[in-house]
């Protein structure tokens, strides 16, 4: 049932990948006003992510969507010669998805946009984790543990609570249900590759079609019986 169009609003963390850009829809069709945010690293995947998501917002756009606010938490000092720096022994088709762990990644990717919301008086961050989740750093525990932590880092002298939630509309679901879920979205303009490759001149990046997320995208069509828009190079 849709909520009223007077709801409060939620954040939103948005990659730009089938999970989250699928929950953006989610979210604008239960008629929530949604505040999306995207938080880039110098990552070597962001710019071709960053584009392709200004076009999913477009295509999305209504009143209940509010402007992208995109944040900075560069990491290449700290990742340095990791392999989502340097495009060097970027994890192929054949890797387990733990190839793909990138250290603190949640805590640094949610602090940003959740103190944005606790100083705007948002309430609610939302994130598109699934059930499958591998990562410690995606289970409730960790989350719980992380929202206790910003509200006190976001609570001021005066005493005045910053109350913020973080939910997981999906934490429950699988991969296929959400892409059900998605199915008359327009899915062509979501971004999962992790070594994009340069269109031609004036082009977008295209979807290499050989790393662990671009085998994991092809799996999500398939598994969910969808035909798969996606370029691959």
């Amino acid at each position: 049932m849709a909520t009223s169009p007077l709801s409060p609003p939620i954040g939103l963390l948005v990659s730009g990948g089938l999970d989250s850009g699928i929950l953006l829809g989610h979210l604008l069709a239960a008629g929530r006003t949604v505040q999306p945010f995207y938080v880039r690293g110098s990552l070597r995947w962001e710019p071709a992510e960053l584009a392709t998501l200004r076009l999913l917002l477009a295509a999305l756009a209504r009143p209940g969507l509010a402007e992208l606010v995109v944040l900075d938490m560069p990491v290449a000092d700290l990742y340095r010669d990791h392999w989502s720096v340097t495009g060097r022994g970027v994890p192929d088709e054949t890797t387990p998805d733990e190839a793909v762990f990138l250290p603190g990644r949640n805590a640094l990717v949610i602090l940003k946009p959740a103190l944005w919301c606790q100083m705007h008086g948002i309430e609610e961050l939302a994130l598109a984790p699934l059930v499958t989740n591998p990562f410690p750093d995606a289970t409730a525990t960790f989350f719980d543990l992380f929202e206790r932590t910003l509200s006190q880092a976001a609570q001021p002298p005066d005493g005045v609570a910053r109350p913020l939630r973080i939910v997981r509309p999906f934490g429950h679901l699988h991969k296929r249900e959400v892409m059900q879920l998605g199915r008359s979205l327009p899915l062509e303009l979501t971004f999962s590759c992790i070594d994009p490759v340069a269109g031609a001149q004036g082009e977008a990046s295209l979807h290499c079609g050989r790393c662990n997320k671009c085998a994991e995208r092809k799996a999500a069509f398939k598994d969910a019986g969808l035909d798969d828009p996606t370029r691959y190079a």
